[in-house]
């Protein structure tokens, strides 16, 4: 099961590239993350992990599986049994740029747990979502 939330944003794509890879910043940017901690040094690359923990959530360790510099990347996590796959996807549009954040879960049960979770997890993607399209406006004084 996939969903994604996608927004043109009025801002080059660096900079979004900036506010996506430096995860450990996300709580600044969006209620849907409480705290995210790097567990290595160095950039955001494959291999790379992070201890998220988000509201009414347990804490869970995210690492990177994919990586293309500048446009995005893909991290993963397992929760009771699942695999759930997050994705962060930057395009150049005109002067702006299409922010498109995915949330993916697969494994048996997957579908029991969209349909119990499936509305939670599309609000919180495009909480998140918004809150890196003001925070790219506001870093190039348009908001």
């Amino acid at each position: 099961m996939r969903w994604e939330d996608a927004l043109v944003i009025d801002a080059p794509v660096d900079v979004l590239w900036t506010l996506t890879a430096d995860v450990q910043r996300w709580p600044d940017l969006t209620p849907t993350m409480t705290r995210v901690t790097r567990l290595d040094d160095g950039p955001l690359r494959v291999g790379s992990r992070a201890r998220i923990k988000q509201p009414g959530q347990a804490e869970a360790v995210w690492t990177v599986t994919e990586l293309t510099e500048g446009r995005g990347f893909s991290w993963q996590t397992r929760l009771l049994g699942l695999t759930m796959i997050g994705s962060h996807r930057l395009e150049p549009v005109g002067d702006g740029c299409r922010n498109t954040l995915g949330i993916e879960v697969r494994g048996r049960g997957a579908k029991m747990f969209w349909l119990l979770f499936g509305a939670l997890m599309r609000r919180a993607v495009r909480t998140e979502n918004r809150g890196f399209r003001d925070a790219a406006l506001r870093l190039c004084g348009k908001a």
